[in-house]
């Protein structure tokens, strides 16, 4: 990973959390950072768990604060081995791990007109979008650049919601659906 540099050049900046609309997210960013000829800049936001507020009540928690930044940067290059094969981009730019809530942390990283902020959105149910903050509202709220706001895909979101749906209810996995999707059966079956 590069470390964060200002420059000149144009920039595609694109929030990454290692969820399925994140790297679709990702894969986009790298799209219009071809067609720009522009930087791609993969940013990861963490912040202690439970906030930045209980973790300065909490001295003891500063010894965790390494350990938490390493998890975000992995979780980073995982993200970019994902989509890329790599944990290059093969663009020009870098990766940045950032402290901060995601929205507030991308809208300050994205910070120049010139900039292009890129993040995965929808595919919150109601209870979701109530009890949790929406990153992608945040950021097309208050970014002072363009903002892509890119929809998961339709199939993709179909099987992580019935997925979560048999999660939910404590339903067993159906290897059959496994064989049929991959062609091989499970181990074990």
């Amino acid at each position: 990973m590069s470390e964060y540099q200002e420059s000149t050049a144009a920039r595609v900046l694109v929030g990454v959390s290692g969820s399925p609309g994140s790297l679709a997210a990702l894969g986009r960013a790298a799209v219009e950072a071809r067609l720009r000829g522009a930087e791609l800049w993969p940013v990861t936001a963490w912040e202690p768990p439970e906030g930045d507020l209980a973790a300065r009540r909490f001295p003891a928690s500063a010894a965790l604060v390494p350990e938490w930044e390493r998890l975000a940067r992995e979780r980073l290059l995982d993200a970019l081995r994902a989509v890329f094969g790599d944990a290059s981009t093969g663009l020009p730019g870098g990766a940045l791990v950032t402290r901060g809530a995601p929205g507030p942390a991308l809208v300050r990283v994205a910070g120049r007109d010139t900039d292009l902020l890129v993040i995965g959105a929808g595919g919150r149910g109601r209870l979701r979008r109530a009890l949790w903050p929406s990153v992608s509202r945040h950021c097309l709220a208050h970014a002072t650049c363009p903002v892509l706001a890119v929809p998961p895909s339709p199939p993709l979101h179909a099987a992580l919601s019935h997925a979560h749906r048999r999660n939910a209810l404590r339903l067993r996995l159906d290897s059959g659906d496994v064989e049929r999707e991959f062609g091989i059966a499970p181990p074990g079956v």
